[in-house]
Formats: C-alpha cells, structure tokens, sequence
C-alpha cells in the first residue's frame, strides 16, 4: 500500500480544512488506518485513528474539532478538521497499519494563522 496526503494549505483561525489520504492497494479495508502530526523540532503526535471495523479515537487536543472517515469504496481516508488553532499548525502525516507493518504518506502542510 503507498499513501498519498492532499488537501493541506493556509487557513485563518476558527476556519476549516479536509485532509484526504489516498491509499493504493486491494487490502485498504483491512488497514487501521490513522493521522498525525509534526512540527519542527518536536516528535510525531497521534491526532485520530479508524479502525477497520468502524472505530474512532482521537487526541484530547483535537476531540470535537476533527473528524476521522473513510470511504473503503474510494481506497480514501479524510480527516475534518474544524475550529481550526494557530497550534494546529504542523505537518500532517496519514500511516496504515496492518499485520504488524506500517506505511506513511509524505506529509501535507497545514497553516492556522491569520
């Protein structure tokens, strides 16, 4: 499976973005598929997951502002993002996980700044 983030740019504070990860592959229904996110300087943070049978679970920071989804039908999985903060700013990151291995997208930036 390769991974391809999109979706990511320049938006004002209270404002919103949808992420889109792409997947390639027959067995993207399998996958737990999840976000997260970087900035420079700090270590990758989990920010939502889904799994393959429909659960969701997201970081403190963002509860009630994203919304993880995935559309089997389309290989997608779109994160929502809403009420958008400054300290949301960072590079956002798509993995699947299956079977003990794990794939990474290449990352989407995305900006909350006035």
């Amino acid at each position: 499976v390769q991974l391809v983030e999109s979706g990511g740019g320049l938006v004002q504070p209270g404002g919103s973005l949808r992420l889109s990860c792409a997947a390639s592959g027959s067995i993207f229904t399998l996958y737990i598929m999840s976000w997260s996110r970087q900035t420079p300087g700090n270590q990758r943070e989990f920010v939502a997951r889904h799994t393959s049978g429909g659960s969701t679970k997201y970081a403190d920071s963002v509860l009630g502002r994203f919304t993880i989804s995935r559309d089997n039908a389309k290989n997608t999985v779109y994160l929502q993002m809403s009420s958008l903060k400054p300290e949301d700013t960072a590079v956002y990151y798509c993995r699947g996980e299956y079977d003990g291995d794990e794939v990474w997208g290449q990352g989407t930036q995305v900006t909350v700044s006035s």
